[in-house]
């Protein structure tokens, strides 16, 4: 179940998604925390960076990883406002993220539990404890609203 620090650390997510999405990037956010304090955060700018890496999730932990001077993040969570690919999904399992909390979920490319169930694979040498669905609408609409003024 999802506290009221979860709701909060996602509406910051919300709020990144935001800024990709004036910067014509998809509207993806994603923020870090430890110890109830952002170590990193970020969201999706491949299309200005010229970085196919550049998601909000790889972004956000970087960021955190820089902060930290520690490629590993133990005990940190992952606040994200879409389920994350499976190119983020590696990533978070490389980290030592420890949990990871998301918004909508991606039935095209989500690899959390929509179209694979990464993290879930036996052979990983590292659990995250995930859950999605955290203000899944309000993500969700930022999505939707994003690609269908594209298309108009």
């Amino acid at each position: 179940m999802f506290s009221e620090r979860d709701n909060f650390w996602m509406q910051r997510a919300i709020q990144l998604a935001e800024t990709a999405a004036l910067q014509g990037e998809v509207p993806v956010g994603a923020v870090l925390v430890l110890n109830d304090e952002v170590i990193g955060e970020g969201y999706n700018c491949p299309i200005s960076h010229a970085d196919p890496t550049a998601h909000a999730e790889i972004v956000a932990l970087r960021s955190g990883a820089k902060k930290l001077q520690n490629y590993r993040l133990p005990n940190a969570t992952l606040y994200v406002t879409l389920e994350p690919c499976l190119m983020c999904a590696g990533a978070v399992v490389h980290a030592r993220i420890k949990r990871l909390v998301y918004g909508a979920a991606d039935p095209k490319a989500g690899a959390i539990v929509s179209m694979a169930t990464v993290l879930n694979e036996p052979f990983l040498n590292h659990r995250v404890q995930h859950e999605g669905g955290l203000l899944a609408e309000t993500c969700g609409h930022l999505l939707s609203q994003f690609f269908q003024a594209r298309r108009q």
